[in-house]
């Protein structure tokens, strides 16, 4: 396969399909270890239906606004977010943007269904091909672009960078897919998820320099990192997460993979940049399983509480400590029959004395703490249902 003389040797010399991991540092593989542990919480831990929804349509949305944004749509994520619930309404100047947006969001969705039907097929130029086809669908067709078909000109990415020569892109896209899907990557029971992020984060870069395509180079690429991180048992909403840092952290993601380029094809550094973003994502999507981890054990707590009262006042008290406990900080005293409909109901008959006297049994239950004109659930008893250890400041 090498022996013939390609252009991009002469061209691309980084272009190399190697990767010396020996060289990454012990901070690295903390880091994929990290990550792995990480993912493997996430995809153990039950969530109530609608948290997992969301869960869901939070991070598809970031991804998909992610994933186009870096290459130019100004769709917001709340939009993106509209999109992804089939709600979002745009002005016909945006409408191609809302079709960027869209095409990633039912690509994604696409390979979640081969997923969860076990019949997500393995990379190949004739899968990445496809790919691109899904994030061109019927979006306005450019200058010498045809939709998975490889480009047959020379191509400047940004005014700065040369792909790689039209001529040698088809065999750089099937031996890409070759060396990821090769024993430079085969993985050891346990280790699947370590390997995936390697492969992905490389994929996306080799894909950004090969540049095959006459359009829709980066979404491709993204979405070729998201099918590899699924496909070895990462949690979806986790998958969208090296997208959403790139976006996030745009300045350094185009200084990295200058940096790449221009280093002979060092790859390490950019190595170590993903996966610190994948990590600190990690963390935030962990805060938020744990948050609703915290509101159950709440909940439990102050209905074991109740258990054995069942009057119309009890049951109203305790509607009030719940939504108290749902609200992240202080709340007006004056506001609390219109925190929730279902206070807004309870109190709609009584006087600001009942509001009093409810507040007055749950501080003296210890269910809440209380100011002069200020209230507040404490959240905080449920920290004595944690393993005792020393708190670290943040």
């Amino acid at each position: 396969m090498w022996t013939q003389m390609r252009a991009f040797k002469q061209t691309h010399p980084w272009i190399k399909f190697r990767i010396n991991l020996g060289e990454v540092g012990p901070e690295f593989w903390i880091g994929l270890g990290e990550a792995t542990s990480k993912c493997t919480h996430l995809a153990q831990v039950p969530l109530r239906p609608e948290t997992a929804k969301k869960l869901h349509q939070l991070y598809l949305a970031k991804g998909a606004a992610a994933t186009t944004a870096i290459e130019g749509n100004t769709l917001s994520e709340s939009e993106v977010l509209r999109a992804v619930e089939g709600r979002l309404e745009v002005p016909p100047s945006k409408e191609y943007q809302k079709q960027e947006v869209e095409n990633i969001i039912a690509a994604c969705n696409e390979i979640g269904l081969q997923l969860a039907a076990n019949t997500l097929p393995a990379l190949s130029g004739d899968l990445i091909r496809a790919y691109n086809r899904q994030v061109l669908l019927n979006l306005p067709p450019g200058e010498d672009v045809v939709p998975g078909a490889y480009r047959r000109h020379s191509v400047i990415v940004g005014n700065v960078y040369r792909g790689a020569p039209a001529e040698d892109c088809e065999f750089l896209v099937d031996h890409l897919c070759d060396w990821l899907n090769g024993p430079d990557f085969a993985a050891k029971p346990g280790m699947e998820v370590v390997y995936a992020i390697i492969k992905a984060v490389l994929g996306h870069v080799y894909l950004a320099w090969i540049h095959p395509f006459g359009d829709g180079n980066g979404r491709t690429a993204r979405l070729i990192e998201f099918h590899l991180l699924l496909s070895a048992g990462m949690p979806m909403p986790a998958a969208h997460l090296l997208s959403n840092h790139y976006n996030e952290t745009r300045p350094e993601y185009y200084r990295q993979l200058d940096r790449a380029s221009k280093s002979g094809g060092d790859l390490l550094p950019f190595l170590r940049y993903a996966v610190q973003g994948l990590v600190d994502g990690l963390r935030k999507q962990l805060e938020f399983v744990w948050d609703q981890q915290w509101d159950l054990t709440w909940r439990n707590y102050v209905h074991e509480l109740f258990q054995n009262k069942s009057s119309s006042s009890d049951q109203r008290q305790r509607h009030l400590a719940l939504d108290l406990g749902a609200e992240p900080g202080w709340v007006p005293t004056a506001k609390i029959t219109e925190l929730t409909p279902r206070l807004a109901k309870a109190y709609a008959n009584m006087t600001p004395k009942t509001v009093q006297r409810d507040l007055n049994t749950l501080a003296a239950m210890e269910l809440i703490e209380r100011e002069t004109k200020q209230v507040r659930a404490r959240r905080e008893l449920t920290f004595a249902f944690l393993p005792l250890r020393k708190r670290l400041a943040k």
